[in-house]
């Protein structure tokens, strides 16, 4: 076991457990980089100004840099500091914290989902990703696209992709851009969440836009797949949980705590620091394990619990700082509404078994029949 396969093990918490006790912030030998695994450690490292989110030699990953899904990556917010950064951040970030959950429930209910394991499966990946088109514009059969083509650009964004899947994420860029440069010339198909996020897009730069709007598809596609994957897969294994079910929005807020699709993120040391009282040199990458600060004692009392109510519930899984993703509200309630929508089908779980997508940092579960 190591920090990184850890993060599609079939219980990677104790492990977790046994590295807060070895200190909040440590060198692993194998790995070659600092590895922080306590919340205060967590804490700090997010907070630090020094601490990026990209290496300085390398903002956009060498085997994309050549090609459309490359440009859109380097024009990402969450792969930026600076104005960079917070200029997408706060022409997007508002409109998201206003969508009306009834509005969200409305367009998940709208699509047909069954209760198999493909049909679950697409309701993990797809759905999310069509509720998202659909509220920056597009119509359904556009957001179907949307889709789609996203399910083919995320491949950019992870170091285990082969060529094929490269070359498919560059074309998907490529028509991406397409569909969003339509719609942000058509006044009749936008939305009131793309008219805010225009009038409050301060820069000129209409790629910069329109590769945040692929972000926030992207975003939606892989972690909040694993976000509902990873509820049904906590029913499955407590089926007394769904007894005692009288809210998805208590199952999801704890599962995201308890078993988060985003279980480590790396951060990239730019300049000389301290952090937690360890010397930090440039060029020192950081593996920041939230799904170990979310099951720090420190954090939560008895966190390794897995309790619907809990009180006052604290969870790095959506980040904090100014990297915290600003989809959090969104994020929740298309997964809530998912999986209500999705028991209210009574599918039979314990027919189904999982194993964990191919991933450095996601645990998103893959359904399928026994």
């Amino acid at each position: 076991m190591d920090p990184i396969i850890a993060a599609t093990h079939a219980d990677p918490y104790p492990y977790y457990a046994k590295l807060r006790t070895e200190g909040g912030l440590v060198f692993h030998q194998g790995l070659k980089l600092w590895v922080a695994s306590s919340a205060a450690a967590v804490a700090a490292v997010l907070a630090h100004p020094d601490c990026h989110v990209r290496p300085s030699a390398e903002p956009v990953p060498k085997t994309i840099a050549e090609g459309l899904a490359g440009e859109v990556f380097g024009r990402l917010m969450r792969m930026n500091e600076g104005e960079r950064q917070g200029c997408p951040r706060s022409a997007i970030e508002p409109g998201l914290a206003l969508i009306d959950v009834n509005e969200v429930r409305a367009l998940v209910s709208a699509r047909l989902i069954t209760p198999d394991a493909d049909g679950l499966t697409k309701a993990m990946f797809r759905g999310p990703v069509c509720v998202v088109a659909a509220l920056l514009g597009f119509s359904p059969a556009q957001a179907r696209v949307v889709s789609e083509l996203t399910a083919d650009f995320v491949a950019c964004l992870s170091p285990l992709s082969h060529q094929a899947q490269l070359d498919a994420a560059h074309a998907a860029a490529e028509q991406l851009q397409g569909y969003f440069n339509e719609l942000l010339d058509d006044p009749d198909a936008q939305s009131s969440l793309l008219l805010g996020i225009r009038q409050r897009f301060v820069s000129s730069d209409n790629e910069m836009l329109i590769a945040n709007l692929i972000g926030l598809c992207s975003q939606a596609y892989e972690a909040t797949a694993g976000l509902i994957g990873n509820a049904l897969v906590t029913l499955i294994r407590n089926p007394s949980l769904q007894r005692d079910l009288s809210s998805t929005d208590d199952l999801i807020a704890e599962c995201q705590r308890f078993d988060p699709s985003v279980q480590n993120t790396r951060r990239f040391v730019a300049a000389p620091c301290e952090i937690d009282g360890i010397s930090l040199n440039p060029g020192d990458t950081i593996l920041v394990l939230l799904a170990s600060a979310n099951r720090d004692p420190l954090l939560n009392d008895t966190p390794d619990a897995f309790i619907l109510d809990r009180p006052n519930r604290r969870s790095f899984t959506f980040g904090s700082g100014r990297h915290q993703c600003p989809g959090q509200l969104l994020a929740l309630s298309i997964a809530s509404a998912t999986l209500m929508q999705i028991l209210a089908l009574k599918p039979k779980l314990d027919s189904l078994t999982w194993q964990y997508r191919p991933s450095l940092n996601g645990r998103i579960p893959l359904l399928r029949t026994m």
